[in-house]
Formats: C-alpha cells, sequence, structure tokens
C-alpha cells in the first residue's frame, strides 16, 4: 500500500510543478520596463486561415533596451501581426515602417509599475490556489486509501508530507512573486 501513496505523493509533486511553471509562463510577460521577446508570445496571428504564434511567422530581436522589432518571413504578414498586437491589447502600439513592425516601450511611471507589481502578485495568487487545490485532491485521495486498506500510521505520515511539499511550493511562488516585484520596481 505504501507504493500508492508514493504514486499520489509524486502525481502531486509533477502537479504543482506545472502550476508553479505555469506561474513563471504568466509572470515573465509582465514587462518590468525592459523589452523582451516574451512580450508577444500568447499572441497568435492569422496564417493562411491557421491561428499561428508570431514567433513562428516572424523573428523577434530586441534592438535596444526599450524596442522590440518584428520582421516577418513574408511581407504580406506585416498587417495581420500589426493587428494582432493591437487586439492583444498589451498597452503597446506597434509602429509598421513597410518591412519592420516595432515596439517601443515606454518608461514606466511609478504608478504603473505599482500596477504591475500587483498583477505579479495576483498571478501569484492563482498559483497557490492551484497548489492548495492539489494538496486537498492529494489528502482526498490518501483518506481514500485509507478507507481501502492503508495504515493510520502511514496515511498520518503522508499527509504530513503532503503539507510539507505544499508548503515548500508556496515559498517557491512568494519567492518569484518577490523576485518579479524587484525587477519591476528597479527604475
Amino acid at each position: 500500500m505504501n507504493d500508492d501513496m508514493e504514486f499520489v505523493i509524486d502525481d502531486m509533486t509533477e502537479s504543482m510543478q506545472k502550476a508553479v511553471g505555469h506561474l513563471e509562463v504568466e509572470i515573465s510577460k509582465i514587462r518590468a520596463g525592459k523589452a523582451t521577446p516574451q512580450i508577444v508570445d500568447g499572441i497568435f496571428v492569422d496564417y493562411y486561415g491557421t491561428a499561428t504564434p508570431i514567433a513562428q511567422v516572424a523573428n523577434i530581436t530586441i534592438t535596444d533596451a526599450r524596442t522590440v522589432s518584428i520582421q516577418p518571413w513574408e511581407r504580406n504578414m506585416l498587417t495581420p501581426i500589426e493587428r494582432a498586437i493591437i487586439a492583444a491589447n498589451i498597452g503597446i502600439n506597434p509602429q509598421n515602417d513597410g518591412n519592420f513592425i516595432r515596439l517601443f516601450l515606454p518608461p514606466l511611471t511609478e504608478e504603473r509599475r505599482k500596477e504591475f507589481v500587483k498583477k505579479a502578485f495576483g498571478e501569484g495568487e492563482h498559483a497557490k490556489v492551484a497548489v492548495r487545490n492539489i494538496r486537498r485532491d492529494s489528502i482526498e485521495e490518501v483518506k481514500k486509501l485509507q478507507k481501502n486498506g492503508l495504515s493510520e500510521d502511514i496515511a498520518k505520515s503522508g499527509e504530513t508530507r503532503i503539507q510539507g511539499i505544499t508548503d515548500k511550493y508556496i515559498a517557491l511562488i512568494d519567492q518569484h512573486c518577490k523576485d518579479k516585484e524587484k525587477d519591476i520596481m528597479k527604475v
């Protein structure tokens, strides 16, 4: 029966790692005042009837600390990419010069920085909720195992391990949020 407990804990750990991985992706999209290619991650453009990520139809480069340059591999993709960026509402207006689309990131005001920090901590809270839900489901699994013959001692030690792993992931989420806050507030 101990193998069943290990399976529950391994499954829970894997799910919590995915939740933290999702948080890292979402936090990387929050800009900290400097240009990164991740700004356009998650923006899809209509490429011959198929929704395709911009990175698969264009070359994305950082020309300086505040400028992202997008050069489509096909010239006729300039307008659809520009429309997709506007529709994504990322707070940046694309500049189309006929060959490139440039995204100029304005310097962040103190108020805007605080807004981004709040958004980062909001993403962190979503991740914490996901981790706590995974913990709850894992503890329910342990209780089912206990009803099916798992000893009470093994069940209690399993629940203690589950709580310890949960605490570790909650601390990791807090650390990611604090790191992002430092990154955003750095002028």
